[in-house]
C-alpha cells in the first residue's frame, strides 16, 4: 500500500512548531496519592514537532498507538508520562525533537459534609500536561476547584440595614430586654438584609517535581479547600447547610483574597517548583465575573 508520509515530499518546505491530534477519547488508570488505582475516561492531545522541512507529515497513528499501549496496559503516572513523551519522540526520529501531550479528565472523590459527615461524591475537572524539549522534561498537574466567596463590602452594608433596624426597633439610648432582641434577631425583621455570596472556580496549575512518583491529586486539592475555607458540599443536613453559612460570613474574600491566600498556601508546598492559580468569582450581583490571576514569580516560569 502506498505511504504518502514517507513517500512524498512537502508541497511546500518548512518546518512545524506542533503537529498531531486533539480531543482523543480514551479511557485510562490514573495513580494518584493517596487513592487506589481509579479508571477514568479521558480527552488527550498528543504532539511532536516536525523538524525536517521536507518531510510530508508526522506518523499520526504511532502516536495514537503509543496513547493506546499506555490505555491498556499501563497508568497514568509522573513514570508513565515521561516515558511517553520519550516514546513520541522515538517514533519520529529524524522528524521530531519535541512532544506535548494533555490529559483531561473529572476525579471522583468521596467527600464529607461538614458536621453530619455525609459523605457525596464531587467531580474536580483535572489536567495532567507533560512536555518534553531539548532533553527537557517538563510535568504540569491542573485542577479546578469550585468554592463559595461572600463579598465583604456586600456583608458590610447588610450589617450597616440590620443595625439602622435594631435602632428602629428598639433605639438607641433605652435599655431594652436580651429576651425579646433574642426573638428580634429570628425574625426576618431582625436580619432585614443578607451579604450576597457566589459559586466560584480556582483553577490552578502546578509544575511537578522530578521526586513525585505518583500524582499528587488529592493533596493539591486538600490544599485549595483548606486555604479557601468554603469548599462546596455534596450531601448535606441542615447542621451542615448552618455551618456552611457560618463559614461563609468568617471567610468574606473579595477574588483578590481568594488568589492570595492560594498564593500563600502553594508558596508552602516544596514539591511543585512554579504555580499559576486563576479565580473566578461568578458574581451574584453583576453580570460580569471578577477575576484574580496570580504566579509563583520564578525567573522563565507561568506568566499571568
Amino acid at each position: 500500500m502506498p505511504d504518502i508520509a514517507n513517500q512524498t515530499r512537502a508541497q511546500t518546505e518548512g518546518k512545524l512548531d506542533w503537529v498531531g491530534m486533539s480531543n482523543i477519547e480514551m479511557p485510562l488508570v490514573v495513580l494518584a496519592a493517596q487513592e487506589p488505582e481509579r479508571p477514568v475516561g479521558a480527552h488527550v492531545d498528543a504532539f511532536v514537532n516536525l523538524t525536517d522541512p521536507k518531510a510530508k507529515g508526522i506518523h499520526m497513528s504511532r502516536l495514537y498507538l503509543l496513547l493506546e499501549d499506555l490505555s491498556n496496559n499501563d497508568v497514568l503516572s509522573h513514570q508513565s508520562l515521561g516515558k511517553l513523551l520519550h516514546d513520541f519522540i522515538d517514533s519520529h526520529d529524524g522528524l521530531a525533537d519535541q512532544a506535548y501531550v494533555k490529559f483531561s479528565f473529572d476525579y471522583h472523590l468521596r467527600r464529607k459534609s461538614l458536621i453530619s459527615k455525609k459523605q457525596g461524591w464531587k467531580a474536580y475537572p483535572v489536567t495532567v500536561t507533560g512536555r518534553y524539549d531539548n532533553g527537557h522534561l517538563t510535568l504540569e498537574l491542573g485542577v479546578e476547584v469550585p468554592y463559595s466567596s461572600t463579598c465583604p463590602c456586600s456583608a458590610a452594608l447588610a450589617r450597616q440595614l440590620i443595625q439602622d433596624a435594631f435602632a428602629d426597633q428598639f433605639g438607641t439610648d433605652a435599655e431594652v430586654d436580651a429576651e425579646l432582641v433574642h426573638r428580634w434577631l429570628g425574625t426576618t425583621q431582625g436580619i432585614v438584609a443578607t451579604p450576597h455570596s457566589q459559586r466560584s472556580v480556582a483553577q490552578v496549575k502546578v509544575i511537578m517535581g522530578d521526586d513525585i512518583s505518583e500524582l499528587p491529586i488529592i493533596a493539591l486539592i486538600d490544599a485549595i479547600e483548606d486555604a479557601l475555607k468554603t469548599p462546596v458540599q455534596a450531601a448535606v443536613k441542615r447542621e451542615d447547610e448552618q455551618e456552611f453559612a457560618r463559614l461563609n460570613g468568617q471567610n468574606l474574600m473579595f477574588c483578590e483574597d481568594a488568589a492570595r491566600r492560594l498564593q500563600h498556601a502553594l508558596n508552602q508546598q516544596s514539591h511543585f517548583s512554579d504555580f499559576w492559580v486563576r479565580v473566578n468569582h461568578y458574581e451574584s450581583l453583576h453580570a460580569h465575573d471578577a477575576v484574580s490571576i496570580t504566579t509563583k514569580g520564578v525567573p522563565g516560569g507561568y506568566k499571568a
